[in-house]
């Protein structure tokens, strides 16, 4: 007689096992109990401005920016008075300012047509606007609203696969492992973790392999030698 027991699925090409995963995540936590986003707001409409200019630009670019930004215009009905010639100046050190400009404009006079002016708590919602994609929509629910969602960056797709937590061979194949393998009680700040540890420690061309807190985890296979100085 054919076993009815629902066959379950492994995660395809994980390497790290469930108890690893638990550890790596119960480190991160040690070294950082409260992470967050470096791009600088106060409110979730100046987080999704931030990340929509963040696209292809350093968070510390973007605060630079927004520093002067926010402080003249930090509202939807704000930045739509700015209009988009009056929004270039403040953000023209910042790559594809242009388009950015035009998006960041657009955005602002959709959020005061479909949404009195408010973020909407709705990823639906949030892609609509022009200039967000499913990315910026993961850090605006997660950040600004709270909700376990897994925003994957290069930072993020670089460490999942490296380190065996999530290969994937795109994003969305990674986003969906990760949501999927990463305990309930991490998920909602895995995603500052992996970007963290993604700029500072597992870096493209050189990962500080030797002041890696995972190193012994980590399944890369060309880490840096050295010692913990």
């Amino acid at each position: 007689m054919l076993s009815t027991r629902p066959v379950r699925k492994r995660s395809p090409r994980s390497h790290l096992s469930k108890a690893e995963i638990e550890e790596m995540f119960a480190r991160l936590h040690q070294l950082n109990p409260h992470p967050t986003t470096e791009l600088e707001f106060s409110s979730p409409y100046e987080l999704l401005v931030a990340v929509t200019l963040s696209a292809q630009a350093t968070d510390v670019g973007v605060n630079k920016a927004t520093r002067k930004l926010f402080p003249v215009a930090n509202t939807p009905a704000q930045i739509a008075a700015l209009g988009v010639e009056g929004l270039k100046p403040y953000i023209a050190t910042i790559g594809l300012y242009n388009t950015k400009a035009a998006n960041v404009v657009a955005m602002a006079q959709l959020l005061l047509e479909r949404h009195g002016g408010d973020v909407p708590h709705d990823r639906a919602a949030l892609e609509a606007l022009p200039g967000v994609g499913r990315k910026t929509a993961n850090v605006v629910l997660n950040t600004a609203f709270g909700e376990p969602t897994m925003a994957v960056d290069t930072h993020i797709f670089r460490v999942a696969n490296r380190t065996g937590l999530a290969p994937g061979k795109n994003v969305r194949e990674v986003e969906d492992l990760l949501v999927r393998v990463i305990p309930d009680h991490f998920l909602h700040d895995a995603h500052h973790w992996l970007i963290l540890h993604g700029r500072y420690v597992c870096k493209a061309r050189t990962p500080d392999c030797p002041h890696c807190v995972i190193r012994d985890i980590c399944r890369y296979k060309d880490k840096t030698p050295g010692e913990p100085g």
